[in-house]
């Protein structure tokens, strides 16, 4: 990690910037990969599954006899660890079910919203450096709890063309039974387009690296949702004097292994706190097994040393990281001043392996700055809010004059007309009640 003390705010921007590979070049293999897959499907799917992990594939469709074997293979502790996450996350997430009022903005008008479950799905679970069976119980309980009908679940297959086990259990934990073998940017395209073997979906969620979120991106240009932008992890640590350095370090570190596009930022107020810091890394680093890919992640990461957690709050914001950490014992004076972050972890026992796992908030989180505009993954982003209005004679008439002012001011006399027709006929039938009463 490179350490920068004290910069000047001019600076600052130039010290957040992530490390990224060449926009064009990554567009470019994108693209080419995602309308080989449009116009090859399942064999373009069958070959790249060969070319990236290695696999020799001759059906993408996972098997229920796959699926029960897999199941017998997970440990009853991880079996017990995973429904203990899966409790905690439907709880937080059941707790998003809010009734939607019906607002009468006017007399005799009345205004509401809708839930509507989004019909049709689609999940991606990285599984080449680590098996992210965690995304799945992220993604699929929301997805059940918001009543989606169908979920597809595409994750990368390994050299012998199998699952990792516990993918396959959670799965069948969420009620997930579309499985199929396809990783990277071609498991997007074939959620987007649809293949012979993979179902078309309307919105694609969950992580991946740069190449998977250049490809929700550009197949969300083409008419498919997509949940975020996702892609490789980081976490900033603001600490201070009160920290406790060794978990600080472990925080650093937990991040860094994720994969070497990965990156983490220290933020302090103290020389002392950031030396110590990282010297607690270099000694924790020694006893990790993913030792190469968290030095090359690490070399994408910096310390930085401000005047005072004030700064450090405000550079962590301008930056606005997917996880943060505030590793103080007075985290709190600080919670108020947070603007942008994905997810935020207060105090000194809140470490953010909690959050990726099962404290109940959802850990599918905006990364690359955009949390500054994006929110992490909830109940809301399985579900499409439809909004309905209900207008009486009298409602009509009571704001009958705004829209008629307002469509004519904008020179659509349709829509004036569309008001006018309908007062004309209540007041033709109002002056022929009154008639006939004469």
């Amino acid at each position: 990690m490179i350490t920068y003390y004290y910069p000047k705010r001019a600076q600052w921007s130039g010290l957040i910037r992530r490390p990224a590979i060449g926009q064009k070049q990554l567009t470019a293999t994108v693209t080419e990969i995602l309308e080989d897959v449009r116009q090859n499907g399942d064999e373009a799917l069958i070959r790249y599954a060969k070319k990236f992990e290695g696999a020799s594939l001759d059906n993408l469709a996972v098997k229920d006899r796959e699926v029960s074997e897999a199941c017998g293979q997970v440990s009853p502790q991880l079996k017990e660890a995973i429904q203990t996450a899966c409790d905690n996350i439907a709880t937080f997430h059941k707790a998003q079910q809010c009734p939607e009022a019906v607002v009468e903005t006017t007399p005799g008008v009345r205004c509401w919203r809708k839930s509507v479950p989004i019909e049709k799905v689609g999940l991606y679970i990285p599984g080449g450096r680590a098996p992210l069976f965690s995304t799945i119980l992220m993604l699929g309980i929301p997805a059940r709890l918001a009543g989606c009908g169908k979920v597809v679940l595409c994750t990368p297959p390994d050299k012998t063309g199998g699952i990792h086990p516990a993918i396959l259990y959670a799965a069948r934990l969420t009620g997930i039974k579309d499985i199929f073998k396809a990783g990277g940017a071609q498991a997007i395209a074939a959620m987007a387009y649809g293949t012979t073997t993979v179902p078309a979906v309307y919105k694609i969620f969950g992580p991946g690296n740069q190449y998977v979120t250049r490809a929700k991106e550009l197949v969300q240009t083409q008419g498919v949702a997509i949940d975020l932008p996702a892609g490789p992890s980081e976490v900033l640590v603001i600490a201070d004097k009160t920290c406790r350095t060794d978990f600080v370090a472990a925080d650093l570190l937990s991040q860094a292994e994720h994969g070497p596009d990965s990156q983490v930022i220290l933020l302090s107020d103290s020389k002392e706190v950031a030396a110590q810091c990282l010297a607690a890394v270099e000694k924790q680093l020694a006893g990790l097994p993913r030792q190469e890919t968290t030095l090359q992640a690490l070399s994408n990461s910096k310390t930085i040393v401000l005047d005072s957690l004030e700064e450090c709050v405000e550079l962590s914001n301008l930056y606005a990281p997917e996880h943060l950490i505030i590793a103080s014992e007075n985290a709190d004076r600080y919670a108020d001043g947070i603007t942008n972050a994905g997810s935020v972890f207060l105090g000194n026992y809140s470490c953010e392996s909690a959050g990726d796992y099962a404290s109940g908030t959802n850990h599918t989180l905006p990364t690359g700055g955009y949390a500054r505009c994006y929110s992490g993954v909830s109940l809301e982003s399985f579900v499409k809010k439809i909004t309905f209005q209900e207008l009486t004679r009298t409602g009509l008439a009571n704001m009958g004059k705004a829209i008629r002012v307002m469509a004519g001011a904008e020179a659509l006399a349709a829509h004036e007309n569309a008001v006018t027709i309908r007062l004309k006929t209540t007041n033709d039938r109002l002056k022929t009640t009154n008639d006939d009463s004469n």
